[in-house]
């Protein structure tokens, strides 16, 4: 009487997968919190909406223009006065410098207009207000 022994399934070698999903995981966390999400800082202004608006390739100087009618250049406030002399620094250089003005929505048009006036005057060779696109 012969006897066969009975043959053991081999240990197949299994890596812990557990560890590397949990590494994974932090990783994605980690980006997405790290990551530089475009967010348009600066003044807080509605521009009024458009529905031709075409976004723009290069910004040289943004002007805002407040609810108040204040002008602020480089995110900082300026007075009208000043801001020609301002202006025509930023400008002195430039051949066909674009100036692109940010006026909220509910200022009053003769506050943007003036803006614009003076920027003209300061030797900016294009204008361009700002718009919202319209959905």
């Amino acid at each position: 009487m012969l006897v066969h022994r009975k043959k053991r399934p081999r240990y197949e070698i299994q890596a812990p997968l557990t560890s590397l999903i949990d590494i994974v995981f932090m990783l994605l966390i980690y980006f997405m919190l790290t990551t530089n999400f475009m967010v348009d800082e600066g003044i807080k202004i509605k521009l009024p909406q458009a529905r031709a608006a075409a976004p723009q390739k290069s910004q040289e100087i943004t002007l805002y223009v407040d609810k108040e009618g204040r002008a602020w250049l480089n995110e900082k406030e300026v007075a009208h006065d000043r801001l020609f002399k301002m202006l025509k620094e930023k400008i002195a250089g430039g051949k066909d410098q674009l100036v692109i003005v940010k006026a909220d929505r509910s200022v009053m048009l003769n506050k943007a207009v003036k803006v614009m006036d003076i920027a003209k005057a300061a030797g900016a060779a294009r204008l361009c207000l700002a718009t919202e696109k319209d959905f």
